[in-house]
C-alpha cells in the first residue's frame, strides 16, 4: 500500500513539473528503462553483434568439417605453339583443343586431422603437330581415391574447432556482463534523474515558502513592525530561490538528456521517471555472497579461457620446426578412348604412395626462447586469474561493509529530515511572532531541504549497493535466487 502512494505521490509530481504535464510525454519506471535500454543501447548492440560473429565463425567451421562437393568446369582450352625439336633439328607447329572438368568430394578427418578426397577428372582433347603429321582426338577419365594424413603433430582440426568453442563461450559472457553493467548504469543515470526531480521539487517547495515569508515580511514593513532591511533581505532570499528553481530545472534536463542518450531514446522525447525509493532491509550473508562470486563471476571463467587460449598457442608454438611428417596414399584407374562408350575397355591403374618427414637440424635456440616466452603467457594468465580471484573476494567484502553502513545512514538521514522538518515549522511560527529574522528562517529552511535531499540520497545509496552486490555475487539476495542458473554453472565446472 505504502508503495502504492508513493507512485501516486510521484505521478502527481510530474504533472505539476514546468510546463505542465504534456500528453507526449512518456513516464519511465526502472523497469520500463531497463526494457528500452536492453532493445536500443549502443553497447548492448555491439555486445549482440560480437555474438553473432562468434556464433557464425563456430557454425562455419562445423559446416567446414562436412564433405564438401567442389565442380572446377573449362569448357574451352584452345592453344596453338611453334616450337623447335633439338633431335631432328626442325621447327614444328602443334594445335590442341580441349575441354575438361574435375568433381571432388572432400571429407576432412576430425579424429585424425587428415583428409579423404574422392576426384573425378573428366575431358575430351584434339590435338596436331606437324612434326609427326598426325592428329589425335580423345576422352579421357581419371577416377581416385586419396588420402592425406599428417603425423607426429597436433590435431590442427580440433584446436580450431575447440578455439572457436571458446570464443564463442567468452562472447557469451561478455554479453552477459555487458547486460549487468547495463542494468548498473541504467539504474545510476535513472536515479540520476529522479534526484534532480526531487531537487527541483524541494527547489519548488523553498520558493513556495519563500514567496510566504516575502509576503509577510512586506505586510510587518507597512504596517511599521518590522525594519526595511528585513524586506530587503526577504527579497534577496525570494530572487535567491527563484534562481535555485531554474538552476535546478537546467541540472534535470541535462540528466533526462544523458540517461535518453544511454538507453538509446530520442533525445527529443519528453520524460519524467517515477520510483519508490522506499528501502526494506536485505539480510545478506557475507560469506555465501564471497562463496556465489567465486563460483558464478564470469570473469574468473574468462581468465580461465585465455589459459586454455594461451595453452593452445603454445602447442602451435611447439609444432615450430618439429619432426613431423605426412602420409599420402592415392589409388584409381585411368581411361582413354575416341570413342566415349569404351573409355574403360583398357583402364589404367595409378596407385601411388608417399611418406615425407620433416626433420629438424639446428635453429639457434629460435623455438626453445619461442617456447619460454608463451610459458611466460600462461603463467602470467594464471596469476591474473588467481589475482581476480581475490579481487573479487575484495569486492565482495567491501560492497557487503558498505550495505552495513548504509543500513545506518537511512536510519540518521531519516532522523535528521524529521528533526529538520520539526525545527523549520517551529521556527517558521517563531518568524510570524516576529521573534527571528527572515535570515535565520532561509537558514532553516535550506537545513530542511538539506535533509530531505541527504534520505533520499541514503536510500538510493542502498538500492544501488544491492544492485551493486548482486552484480558482484550473481546472486540476487533481495529475492533469494541466482542470477546463473544451476545447471549452466554445473556445465562450466565441467568444461574446467
Amino acid at each position: 500500500m505504502k508503495s502504492i502512494l508513493t507512485q501516486i505521490k510521484l505521478l502527481l509530481f510530474c504533472t505539476v513539473l514546468p510546463g505542465g504535464f504534456l500528453s507526449a510525454q512518456q513516464i519511465l519506471t526502472l523497469d520500463k528503462a531497463m526494457e528500452i535500454a536492453q532493445q536500443n543501447s549502443p553497447s548492448i548492440r555491439t555486445s549482440l553483434l560480437n555474438l553473432e560473429r562468434s556464433q557464425q565463425l563456430l557454425k562455419a567451421q562445423k559446416a567446414a568439417l562436412k564433405s564438401q562437393f567442389t565442380l572446377s568446369l573449362t569448357p574451352v582450352d584452345y592453344s596453338k605453339n611453334r616450337s623447335f625439336d633439338d633431335y631432328t633439328s626442325t621447327w614444328y607447329t602443334n594445335e590442341n583443343l580441349a575441354s575438361y572438368g574435375t568433381f571432388t568430394i572432400e571429407q576432412p578427418v576430425l579424429v585424425t586431422d587428415g583428409t579423404i578426397s574422392l576426384v573425378n577428372s573428366f575431358g575430351w582433347q584434339k590435338s596436331n603437330s606437324t612434326s609427326s603429321g598426325l592428329e589425335n582426338e580423345a576422352f579421357t577419365n581419371n577416377l581416385y581415391l586419396s588420402v592425406t594424413q599428417p603425423l607426429f603433430t597436433y590435431n590442427k582440426l580440433k584446436q580450431e574447432l575447440k578455439t572457436l568453442e571458446l570464443d564463442l563461450e567468452n562472447s557469451n559472457l561478455s554479453y552477459a556482463m555487458q547486460k549487468l553493467n547495463l542494468e548498473k548504469q541504467v539504474t545510476q543515470f535513472f536515479y540520476n534523474v529522479y534526484l534532480a526531480q526531487m531537487s527541483l521539487s524541494i527547489s519548488q517547495d523553498e520558493l513556495k515558502n519563500t514567496k510566504e515569508t516575502y509576503e509577510i515580511t512586506k505586510n510587518k514593513v507597512e504596517a511599521g513592525l518590522s525594519a526595511k532591511e528585513e524586506l530587503y533581505q526577504a527579497e534577496l532570499n525570494y530572487a535567491q530561490a527563484q534562481s535555485d528553481v531554474q538552476n535546478q530545472q537546467v541540472t534535470l534536463d541535462n540528466a533526462k538528456d544523458q540517461f535518453k542518450q544511454y538507453i538509446g531514446m530520442d533525445i527529443f522525447e519528453e520524460i519524467a521517471v517515477m520510483a519508490d525509493v522506499n528501502a526494506s532491509e536485505v539480510k545478506v550473508d557475507m560469506q555465501k555472497a564471497i562463496d556465489y562470486g567465486l563460483k558464478s563471476r564470469m570473469e574468473i571463467r574468462q581468465r580461465e579461457i585465455d589459459i586454455e587460449n594461451s595453452q593452445f598457442t603454445l602447442i602451435t608454438t611447439k609444432a615450430q620446426n618439429e619432426f613431423k611428417g605426412d602420409v599420402n596414399l592415392s589409388i584409381g584407374l585411368i581411361g582413354e578412348n575416341e570413342k566415349l562408350a569404351d573409355i574403360y575397355n583398357n583402364p589404367t591403374r595409378n596407385p601411388q604412395v608417399s611418406v615425407s618427414f620433416n626433420v629438424p637440424v639446428f635453429d639457434w635456440g629460435e623455438k626453445k626462447a619461442r617456447i619460454r616466452a608463451q610459458e611466460a603467457v600462461i603463467e602470467s594468465a594464471e596469476l591474473d586469474l588467481d589475482e581476480e580471484k581475490k579481487q573479487i573476494i575484495i569486492d565482495i567484502r567491501s560492497t557487503y561493509r558498505s550495505l552495513q553502513n548504509q543500513k545506518m545512514q537511512i536510519e540518521i538521514a531519516k532522523q535528521n529530515e524529521r528533526n529538520a522538518q520539526l525545527t523549520y515549522e517551529i521556527n517558521q511560527e517563531r518568524y510570524r511572532n516576529g521573534d527571528l529574522t527572515g535570515m535565520d528562517l532561509g537558514l532553516y529552511q535550506t537545513q530542511l531541504s538539506t535533509q530531505k535531499m541527504s534520505y533520499a540520497q541514503a536510500l538510493i545509496d542502498y538500492k544501488i549497493e544491492l544492485l551493486n552486490l548482486k552484480i558482484q555475487t550473481l546472486y540476487d539476495f533481495e529475492h533469494g535466487e541466482a542470477i546463473v542458473p544451476e545447471e549452466l554453472l554445473q556445465s562450466s565446472s565441467k568444461k574446467k
